[in-house]
């Protein structure tokens, strides 16, 4: 794929994020994705930070969703090469400090196969 076809699934992805449209955020993951948080890893340790597939990625945004209804994520830069993107963003949360992000998102065949969060 193209850099620019990944960043366009970046911003799709930003864009369902922000509108905590779940069905269109997980409709850009492939069936079984990875996804790996430090906030997972607080929230529900018995993950260890790492969930798979999409019922899975479905349950702990509408967690978050739910318990965050101000939360918001502000691109700050986006890379892409043939099979990835590194996205920066400012996460935001009304009552929260903001928080600077970096997630790596790992795409095959126009689906997110694989996402890592890592901030401080």
């Amino acid at each position: 794929m193209t850099p620019e076809k990944l960043q366009s699934i970046a911003f799709k992805w930003f864009e369902a994020f922000n509108n905590h449209n779940l069905e269109q955020l997980v409709s850009l993951y492939d069936n079984e994705a990875e996804h790996f948080s430090p906030k997972l890893k607080i929230r529900q340790p018995e993950t260890q930070g790492l969930v798979t597939g999409k019922e899975a990625l479905r349950i702990w945004w509408q967690d978050a969703f739910d318990r965050l209804p101000s939360l918001h994520y502000k691109v700050t830069s986006l890379t892409a090469n043939a099979d990835r993107v590194f996205m920066e963003y400012i996460r935001t949360v009304d009552g929260e400090e903001d928080m600077l992000v970096a997630e790596v998102l790992v795409v095959n065949e126009n689906k997110i196969i694989a996402s890592r969060v890592y901030h401080g």
